[in-house]
């Protein structure tokens, strides 16, 4: 059977995705411990055939592995229950939300069980008047907007994928999305969390009130762990009154030198935007190809770039950043006049897509973050990298805040291209943190980025961290060997 004795540190191969079939044979679960199991959970919460367990065995990362067991939790009583039982059977746990991440996080390495929490999706509370909601980790991000818009607010994190994802995958993750360039992440959005630890304790960390500094942010700490620390039950999260009103330009640049030096100016002065979002030279033609497009021929880039507020002075704040906005190499600018003028104005950065899934539907999409002032050097090694590998790559994403989306076209069934890919994300990595930039800005690191994070940390942090996981889960059952470098096994006495 699997065992989840302490490790000692030791850097694994850099490119998991040729070993994550190659770990050793997984022992069948016993029937003591599926009988406990069968004590809290009925038979429609409990599924142990491969082929109903097959489809909780991946995400959006395209990995894959089978789970041995797949628990659907309600509660949180349930949620230490199999904590509990897994705990003393020494079984892998791995909780799951939707399953709409990209790093492998939630694919069950080494088997084991699933918890899924997409039943666990109530309203636990709504106290508009303090500026809160309290919800289960299984409700999605859309819904979460929906309640709170009925009383004028939303809640700022808003990924991509809001419509599908779930609020316990966001804090998994710190998942945000454009507006964090003003609102923040999860982590700034969040007061209070409840969760099970790996070791079966209940927790309750964080605060109700707008301040709160008692103890250690243990909270901040869990948002962004991926559940490898304890899996979240309920959540409090910060809302935000809805803006009156937003206005929305476009801005085409003849580089991403100029684009940059707009993000720079946009960003030293007093309104920051909603969102500012960039789009590469690489990507504008790339939506040529595929749809129709009013760009300028030259255009090297562009910034999609919105303020919100309140109506009155609406007009003049976005004056002022399509002022900001304007250099030597600003090709043109336009205000949306309207609503059908913002669905205009938006529509080649939502052609991009389509487009991409057209050319390469298993492409690798990255999310480095770079100083804003480092994004063209960024984009200027991208472009050495692709020509070097031979592999087209496009950029994208939230320049406010040097998110940057990298995109490797390729066909990752042909062996060629996975080699050359390989290598270049190698790369790509060592020109991020050369530019002092951070490996993921809110994708987070799961099984995709894990074997290069100690690039980025140092020893020291790296040995706190895992002591830190140790605390938390001294079985090593949750979510093992993920998020953090691989240590080798010390043999069990």
């Amino acid at each position: 059977m699997w065992s989840g004795c302490n490790r000692t540190s030791n850097k694994s191969s850099p490119f998991l995705n040729t070993l994550i079939n190659a770990s050793a044979p997984i022992a069948p679960l016993s029937a003591d411990f599926l009988a406990l199991l069968e004590k809290s959970f009925a038979k429609t919460a409990l599924l142990t055939a491969p082929e109903d367990c097959w489809v909780y065995g991946y995400d959006n990362s395209r990995r894959h592995v089978l789970p041995q067991a797949v628990v659907f939790a309600d509660s949180h009583e349930q949620v230490l229950a199999v904590v509990q039982a897994c705990n003393q059977f020494r079984i892998p746990l791995t909780a799951r939300g939707r399953g709409t991440g990209t790093t492998g996080a939630t694919v069950p390495l080494h088997g084991g069980v699933v918890v899924s929490l997409e039943r666990m999706n109530k309203l636990v509370e709504f106290s508009p008047d303090n500026r809160y909601i309290t919800v289960e980790p299984g409700m999605t991000n859309q819904q979460v907007q929906d309640i709170a818009k009925t009383r004028g607010f939303f809640w700022p994190p808003d990924p991509t994928s809001a419509a599908f994802c779930s609020i316990g995958g966001n804090l998994a993750y710190n998942s945000a999305g454009p507006k964090a360039v003003k609102y923040g992440t999860p982590r700034e959005n969040t007061l209070a969390l409840r969760a099970v630890t790996g070791a079966g304790k209940e927790l309750r960390v964080g605060v109700h009130t707008s301040k709160g500094v008692v103890g250690y942010d243990l909270t901040r700490l869990l948002i962004g762990s991926e559940g490898t620390l304890a899996i979240i039950t309920e959540a409090t999260l910060r809302l935000t009154p809805l803006p009156e009103g937003v206005k929305t330009l476009r801005a085409v640049y003849q580089s991403v030198m100029a684009a940059a030096q707009a993000v720079s100016a946009i960003m030293s002065q007093p309104i920051i935007p909603c969102a500012l979002e960039f789009i590469d030279g690489n990507a504008i033609n790339m939506i040529r190809q595929y749809s129709s497009c009013d760009l300028p021929e030259q255009a090297g880039a562009i910034l999609m770039i919105e303020v919100d507020g309140a109506l009155a002075g609406l007009d003049e704040a976005a004056a002022k950043l399509a002022e900001s906005a304007k250099n030597d190499g600003l090709l043109d600018i336009r205000l949306a006049a309207d609503a059908a003028e913002v669905a205009a104005l938006w529509q080649t950065r939502k052609a991009l897509s389509p487009a991409l899934r057209k050319v390469a539907p298993k492409k690798i999409n990255e999310d480095v973050v770079v100083p804003i002032t480092e994004i063209p050097a960024l984009i200027a090694g991208l472009d050495q990298l692709s020509k070097k590998y031979q592999l087209p790559i496009i950029n994208f994403g939230h320049a406010g805040n040097g998110n940057i989306h990298v995109n490797l076209l390729l066909d990752p069934d042909v062996p060629e291209q996975g080699k050359k890919a390989h290598d270049c994300l190698d790369e790509i990595f060592a020109l991020v943190l050369n530019l002092n930039g951070s490996l993921s800005g809110e994708h987070g690191v799961g099984l995709e980025k894990r074997d290069f994070v100690d690039r980025e940390l140092d020893a020291n942090a790296v040995e706190l961290m895992h002591a830190i996981k140790r605390q938390f889960d001294p079985n090593g059952i949750l979510n093992t060997d993920k998020t953090l470098p691989l240590e080798l096994p010390i043999p069990c006495a």
